[in-house]
């Protein structure tokens, strides 16, 4: 370039262009890009794997070549700053560590309850489900990550749930005198029914993750087909294997007896089935309406305090992370060094922060903060950090939004920036978003004022900013009437204007990889202030030139950033962060809904409000499970009313759900955890759990009415011969959880909420299951009989109202059928699309 020949003077003079011109070689100007780790000067390399791709190899070779790269360089340094994979590590540890856990768990309770050789049989359906699970998972393409392992994690406790009802009857049979293959046989097909409806009602209920919209829909697909085909084939080795293991096993076919533990146990199980539960039970079923009036008075007690504000509730769980990301906005046009100044100002108070917490929180024996990355760019006046903190697991009781407050605080208010966020935007978006709407600008711009003052006056938020921010200073370039009658062109002025203070790109070279492009331009010291451009020379074709500033006016204004439209109208979004962890967003959310926007857009007809983020997330899930809900649980109903040949037993089943409320909101104030999204999605679980303790006390009761028991009698047979399958299935399923519940890892923090929903609901829901359903049977039943007396005038017995035992007609089948009919056609109706391409997958 420097040798390039300009021009050839007359005397064979040769003019180069090093001679009128500084030629450097330099990055861009005008995207600036820095980076720095903990001080340093830093390139940022990220590297990702395809889908197809299996995670762990590639980190072990990056961190093969970050070795081998350290070994032979001295001056360069390289560090892993960020890792994937650990996530990914702390999940499966996470599983096998509770996957052995809640394994032993529920081998120790029912060898205290059941004979051992027994319990291990039916615990054995957690390997054997799990294997089963990995064949059609890994055919459907579904991989080992984060998802699918919250699923394999949430029903271990779930999977020997009917192993226990099936190994337990056969047990009964047995005990009775019946022959192993006999026992084995008959204690099978007495439950299978129910076991079957059981498990088909729960797949029904997972399968509503496939349905439900937004990200929330998108994060559980995996986790349902997981817990669906872990499900199908437990049932497959409960009716078949289990049976077959049990018949075989030296705990039928050895007469032995027990010991003193297994007596002792035994005892315990008879005390606590005929001296506590039988005369509680006894005593409900004879004071009916007093025993219904306790639970829907907890019921009552409870959803109050979750109105109330007692039980904390918000939209998404605060999950908590492992690194801080901090956003740092000047006004649009500010210099580079200006940026970078305040940039570093922010990592000062970060590490100033850290050793007032590492000596409040560890005695100064660990640090809080491990890393600050903090980069300049793309644009001369964004800056940003990313803090690396102590990892979740180590960081004992100190939490992330301590360690955000700490360095707010530190850092102090920054008057000159237009925007400062402590915290990135969350998975499902910020906490608090709206989105004002108008076409009148000025009346936007007030608005916006108005809301953010209101929003910024609440203790509850921080961070509130908007996207309506000043542009870069423009200069608008109008012609003189003095150019424009010598019959000067404003395209040509604003060209040279271009050319010589924004530069013209000539050229582009190859440099190696690298592209290289040549700009033609003033130097910087020429193009630096006001003045140069006034007395910019601008010539023309014919020879002329005059000053800039004789021919055009400047004016200097603050263009746009950017212009943002919703439905063809402007838009203004103002979003915000909340001051902390026991904030409920879904009560600040709905104080701005209801009361600070609608009184502030008052004055401001012209402006609508839209509600984004997380209300925004969780109106499109909410508004999905409604309605893929109704169906879900019409198909529930209808599966459980053909296996009772009775849609009233049907309903009394269902009835129950609301009751499970009670353990799901006072589980979660015992454990501190808000009610969130994700506990719903628990309590959708839980409802297909339920409904099987259900459905071995029923179909329990209607076979003691076929062999002639009277009404009451059945009820308070079926109850106490079925207390100790109930009472095992529970502590299983909330022994395998339990591990969970109280996992310090970060890695369980996104599913103890469903955890919480389903461990505590199912205690409360087995609690109703033996105390109110009978009642809610003896209730029903006799509902029917008075209103046979009063249709028929002949008032009936109590037994004969039963579907048990009352002769049916083919009608009332054809009738269920029916039913279930149009809850599939509806089913497709609503969500037929979706349902094609799940079977398509």
């Amino acid at each position: 370039l420097r040798d390039i020949v300009v021009k050839t003077t007359a005397d064979g003079a040769v003019i180069r262009l090093h001679q009128i011109a500084d030629i450097k070689d330099q990055w861009s100007e005008n995207n600036p890009s820095r980076s720095f780790v903990n001080g340093k000067p830093a390139v940022v390399i990220t590297i990702q794997n395809t889908l197809e791709e299996d995670l762990f190899p590639i980190v072990d070779y990056v961190k093969q070549y970050v070795a081998d790269f350290n070994a032979t360089h001295q001056e360069v340094g390289a560090v892993i700053i960020s890792d994937a994979s650990t996530v990914l590590t702390g999940r499966i540890n996470l599983l096998t560590e509770n996957g052995v856990i809640g394994f032993c768990i529920v081998i120790v309770l029912l060898a205290m309850f059941i004979h051992w050789r027994i319990a291990f049989w039916v615990a054995l359906a957690i390997p054997i489900s799990f294997g089963g699970m990995f064949i059609i998972a890994s055919a459907l393409d579904v991989t080992i990550n984060v998802i699918s392992l919250f699923g394999m994690i949430l029903v271990i406790g779930i999977l020997v749930d009917d192993g226990i009802v099936i190994g337990e009857s056969i047990y009964q049979f047995h005990e009775k005198g019946e022959k192993p293959a006999d026992a084995a046989l008959k204690g099978t097909m007495k439950v299978l029914p129910a076991v079957f409806t059981a498990i088909l009602t729960t797949v029904i209920a997972f399968s509503m993750f496939f349905f439900i919209d937004g990200r929330l829909g998108d994060f559980f697909v995996e986790m349902a087909i997981v817990v669906i085909f872990s499900l199908i084939f437990s049932l497959i080795e409960g009716a078949i294997i289990l049976p077959t293991h049990v018949a075989h096993s030296k705990a039928l076919t050895h007469d032995q007896e027990p010991n003193r533990l297994q007596r002792g146990l035994e005892n315990v199980m008879d005390w606590l089935r005929y001296k506590t539960y039988g005369p509680t039970l006894k005593f409900a079923m004879y004071n009916k309406f007093f025993t219904v009036v306790v639970f829907v008075a907890l019921l009552m007690v409870t959803m109050s305090a979750i109105g109330g504000g007692i039980i904390k509730g918000t939209f998404f769980p605060i999950i908590e992370a492992d690194d801080i990301n901090i956003s740092l906005q000047m006004p649009a046009g500010t210099r580079e060094n200006i940026t970078q100044k305040w940039v570093d100002h922010i990592e000062e108070a970060a590490w100033r922060a850290n050793e007032k917490l590492s000596e409040q929180y560890f005695d100064d024996k660990k640090e809080a903060i491990l890393r600050v990355q903090k980069s300049v760019g793309p644009s001369t006046y964004a800056g940003s950090l990313s803090i690396a903190l102590l990892e979740g697991e180590n960081r004992d009781s100190l939490r992330l939004r301590d360690v955000v407050n700490a360095i707010r605080q530190e850092a102090g208010p920054i008057q000159e920036a237009e925007v400062v966020t402590y915290g990135g935007r969350g998975t499902f978006g910020k906490p608090v978003s709206i989105s004002l709407i108008g076409e009148d600008q000025d009346a936007l711009k007030a608005a916006t004022q108005a809301v953010k003052s209101e929003m910024q006056a609440l203790t509850d938020l921080t961070d509130v900013v908007d996207n309506n921010q000043e542009g870069l200073r423009e200069i608008n370039i109008n012609l003189k009437d003095k150019a424009r009658y010598l019959g000067l062109n404003l395209q040509e002025v604003v060209a040279q204007v271009r050319s010589g203070f924004f530069g013209s790109e000539v050229q582009r070279l190859q440099r190696g990889r690298d592209e290289v492009r040549v700009w033609v331009r003033y130097d910087k010291a020429d193009r630096s202030d006001l003045t140069d451009l006034r007395d910019m020379r601008v010539r023309f074709l014919d020879g002329r030139e005059f000053p800039l500033s004789e021919i055009a006016d400047l004016d200097i204004t603050r263009g746009v950033i950017g212009i943002n439209h919703i439905d063809g109208k402007r838009e203004v979004k103002i979003e915000a962060d909340v001051a902390n962890d026991e904030v409920s967003v879904s009560d600040v959310t709905s104080a701005l809904k209801t009361e600070i926007v609608p009184n502030v857009l008052k004055n401001y007809p012209q402006v609508s409000a839209l509600y984004e983020g997380q209300n925004r997330e969780q109106e499109k899930s909410v508004s999905s499970i409604q309605t893929v809900g109704s169906i879900i649980l019409a198909l529930m109903f209808f599966c459980v009313a053909l296996t009772f040949r009775s849609t009233s037993q049907a309903a009394v089943v269902f009835a129950l759900i609301p009751f499970s409320m009670i353990g799901v909101g006072w589980g979660h104030y015992l454990m501190g955890a808000p009610i969130s999204l994700f506990s719903i999605l628990g309590v959708i679980a839980l409802i297909g759990v339920l409904v099987n303790d259900s459905l071995v006390l029923v179909t329990t009761y209607n076979s003691y009415l076929e062999e002639g028991y009277t009404q009451m009698d059945a009820i308070y047979e079926a109850g106490v011969s079925r207390f100790r399958p109930i009472v095992l299935t529970t502590f299983t399923t909330f022994a395998g959880l339990a591990p969970l519940l109280f996992e310090k890892s970060l890695q369980a923090q996104f599913l103890i909420p469903m955890a919480i929903s389903v461990s505590y609901g199912l205690l409360a829901v087995t609690v109703a299951n033996l105390i109110l359903l009978p009642v809610f049977l003896i209730v029903v039943n006799r509902f029917k009989v008075y209103a046979t007396y009063m249709w028929n005038g002949v008032k009936p017995s109590y037994e004969s109202v039963e579907s048990a035992v009352r002769t049916e007609s083919g009608y009332e089948f054809l009738w269920y059928a029916a039913l279930l009919f149009i809850g599939v056609a509806l089913a497709f109706a609503f969500y037929g699309q979706q349902i094609v391409q799940l079977f398509s997958w």
